[in-house]
């Protein structure tokens, strides 16, 4: 038997301080979510999907309800969940129906030969096996369509830096490891602020926002999402892993060749089977929760 490890991520960005407490509350809730699953003998897989549900759930994030809204004003979701042990995942992208895109994705990895459904079809699937389909407006809330307001008002008389850290990046995510030795990881995000509708980041991507194999490491990325799918971040950071590196440096490292190589920013949670683990970013502060056997930790990181 291996001692289960869950890491958790609430995005990386320039947290105000207002925010501070709910992000902390958040990651707190994911990862007593997450732990349950594990400390009974649960899957990882399970284990990461349960936390990622409870942060899909909490407005305080850019994931489920509460998300921000598109250029059209509406919420369109993305998700990613992937076992270590078989290399199966299941992803879904631009879903506007769903309150919990992670529990469609999950529905694919385990019923489904394809890896990825979009849109409508994503949809239709996770209609057909059980998942219940709401209203876009359900996923609305008024937080997000001011912030949406402000956005545009301002964009319309001067260039904004859309993807600038000082602009939420509150994608949620988890890995973890369970007591059969077995990895897996889950990713969730409403996307970007004023996306064009149809757009897609890294979050839901295989090996971008999302990665899990048992032979290297399960990683889960936040931030900005088109510089982390150039570089295929995740896969690149399992993969320096299987060459012995320690997930700790491996972490930082990712984000590091992030900021180097295409000026990107954001952030990282990266576990091998071994139990090792790193939590890394490059913006002000990223929202994270670490939980094993032994120890249990939470915060709100700085930059150094």
């Amino acid at each position: 038997m291996h001692d289960p490890v869950l890491v958790i991520h609430g995005g990386a960005w320039a947290i105000p301080d207002d925010m501070v407490e709910a992000h902390l509350n958040g990651v707190r809730n994911a990862m007593a979510a997450g732990w349950r699953v594990l400390e009974r003998g649960g899957l990882a897989l399970d284990a990461v999907e349960e936390a990622v549900v409870i942060m899909e759930d909490d407005e305080t994030f850019d994931a489920g309800r509460g998300s921000f809204l598109n250029r059209d004003g509406k919420v369109q979701l993305d998700a990613l969940i992937m076992d270590g042990a078989t290399l199966r995942a299941g992803g879904v992208g631009c879903v506007e129906r769903l309150r919990n895109p992670v529990r469609a994705a999950r529905k694919i990895l385990s019923d489904s030969p394809h890896v990825y459904f979009v849109a409508e079809g994503a949809e239709r699937f996770a209609a057909e096996h059980g998942i219940p389909l709401c209203r876009n407006e359900d996923l609305i809330i008024p937080r997000e369509v001011e912030r949406l307001r402000e956005f545009q008002a301002r964009t319309a008389d001067a260039k904004v830096d859309l993807f600038a850290p000082t602009i939420s990046h509150d994608t949620v995510g988890a890995v973890a490891l369970d007591g059969d030795g077995n990895i897996a990881a889950a990713t969730s995000t409403g996307g970007t602020l004023n996306k064009a509708p149809g757009r897609l980041g890294d979050s839901s991507l295989i090996g971008c926002g999302c990665y899990a194999d048992n032979q290297t490491a399960a990683a889960s990325t936040t931030g900005w999402g088109e510089p982390i799918m150039k570089l295929v971040l995740a896969k690149w950071a399992a993969d320096r892993v299987a060459t012995g590196s320690l997930p700790e440096w491996v972490a930082a490292e990712a984000i590091n060749y992030l900021k180097d190589r295409v000026d990107g920013h954001g952030g990282m949670i990266l576990l091998d089977a071994r139990g090792r683990f790193g939590i890394a970013h490059n913006t002000p502060r990223m929202a994270w929760a670490l939980k094993t056997s032994k120890h249990e930790s939470y915060g709100i990181v700085r930059e150094n």
